[in-house]
C-alpha cells in the first residue's frame, strides 16, 4: 500500500522508500510491463527480474537490456543479478551500474535446481565466506547501495541469520527474506518467525516475503515480524491492485478492464504486437478469474488474436456477466 505521509517508511542507505508493499522479483513475471504497472498502482519500488552475470558480461546477449529496462517514474529501481563467482558478480555489477539503477541486489534465494546446484541463487547460501567476499567487494567498488535476497537456506543448513549478519557486516544495505527453505520452493507455509529473527539480529532494513495473499496480510506480517516492508509475489499476479490497498473482490469490473487494457498496451509496446499479446495471456488468465468461465469461453479468450480484438471480446464477456 502507498504510504500517504511525506516521511519515508525506511531508507536503503540514503534512498527513501515511501511504501510498505513491494512487487517481488519473479522470473518470467516481473517484466517491465507488469512491474511498471504495479509501481503505478502503489508498489513502493521496482525490482527487475534477475539476470545471470554471464549474460551481462556477454557482448552478444540482448537479454540484460530487456530485463533491466525501466523508466524514471519507476524509481527507486533495483537491478537483481545472480551468479556463483564473486569476481564475475562484481564485473557484472559494475557494468549494469552504468545503466542507472538506484540499487543492485544479489539473488541468493532462487531454489531452481539448474541455478542452485551450480552454487548460485540459494546455492550461494552454502558458501557464507563467498557471500562475505562478494558483498565486501561490491560495497567497495559500487556507487549504489547493494542488497541481498535470501531464503531460510537448505533443510540441513538453515543459516539465514548468519547470512543476514554477513550481508550487513560486509556493507549490504538491506536484506529480503523469503520464509521458506530451498526444498520447500513455494509449497507449505512460510515461516514468519524466521523473518522476525532476522529483523532482531540486524540493524539494516528487512523485507519479509511469503504468504502475503490479501491486503490485511501486509500489516499482519509487519506486526508479527517487525519487518520494514513486505514483498508480494504470486498473489500480485492475480491481484496487482493489492498495491492500491484492494483485495481482488473489491476491484470493480471497470477497473479490471482499465488495468488489463493498460497492461496489454505496455506489453505490445515493449515486445511488439505478436509477442506482447502472447506474453500477456498468462496474466489475463489470472486477472479475469477465468476459472469462473466454462472451458470453451476460456479457450476463446486466450486464443491468439490482435490486441484490439481481445479488448472487444473482453467487452462482450463483461456484458455477459454484468
Amino acid at each position: 500500500m502507498m504510504n500517504d505521509s511525506k516521511s519515508p517508511n525506511f531508507h536503503i542507505r540514503e534512498i527513501p522508500i515511501y511504501g510498505d508493499a513491494i512487487l517481488a522479483p519473479m522470473d518470467g513475471y516481473s517484466d517491465w510491463p507488469f512491474r511498471s504497472l504495479c509501481r503505478e498502482l502503489g508498489s513502493a519500488m521496482s525490482y527487475t527480474e534477475f539476470v545471470k552475470v554471464e549474460k551481462i558480461l556477454s557482448r552478444r546477449s540482448k537479454q540484460p537490456q530487456a530485463k533491466l529496462y525501466y523508466q524514471d517514474p519507476e524509481r527507486p529501481v533495483t537491478f537483481q543479478i545472480y551468479g556463483d563467482d564473486p569476481h564475475m558478480i562484481l564485473k557484472a555489477a559494475l557494468r549494469v551500474q552504468e545503466w542507472g539503477p538506484d540499487i543492485i541486489d544479489v539473488n541468493m534465494g532462487c531454489p531452481a535446481k539448474s541455478i542452485s546446484d551450480r552454487g548460485a541463487g540459494v546455492g550461494m547460501m552454502r558458501t557464507p565466506l563467498k557471500i562475505a567476499r562478494t558483498f565486501k567487494m561490491l560495497r567497495a567498488a559500487l556507487r549504489v547501495p547493494v542488497t541481498g535476497k535470501i531464503r531460510m537456506g537448505w533443510e540441513d543448513n538453515q543459516n539465514y541469520k548468519l547470512i543476514a549478519r554477513i550481508v550487513e557486516e560486509n556493507g549490504g544495505s538491506l536484506i529480503a527474506l523469503h520464509g521458506r527453505t530451498k526444498e520447500q520452493s513455494y509449497s507449505g507455509q512460510a515461516n514468519w518467525d524466521a523473518i522476525a529473527e532476522v529483523k532482531a539480529s540486524v540493524k539494516i532494513p528487512v523485507i519479509g516475503s511469503g504468504d502475503v495473499k490479501v491486503v490485511a496480510d501486509i500489516q499482519r506480517m509487519k506486526d508479527y515480524t517487525g519487518c520494514d516492508a513486505v514483498m508480494i509475489g504470486r498473489a500480485a499476479i492475480a491481484n496487482p491492485w493489492i498495491f492500491a490497498g484492494m483485495n481482488r473482490e473489491d476491484v470493480a469490473p471497470a477497473q479490471v478492464k482499465e488495468t488489463i487494457s493498460r497492461h496489454l498496451e505496455k506489453s505490445v509496446r515493449f515486445y511488439g504486437e505478436a509477442d506482447g499479446q502472447r506474453l500477456f495471456r498468462k496474466y489475463a488468465v489470472q486477472y479475469l478469474l477465468l476459472r469462473t468461465l466454462d472451458r470453451e469461453a476460456r479457450k476463446d479468450i486466450l486464443k491468439e488474436r490482435p490486441s484490439a480484438e481481445f479488448m472487444a471480446l473482453l467487452d462482450q464477456v463483461y456484458e455477459a456477466v454484468g
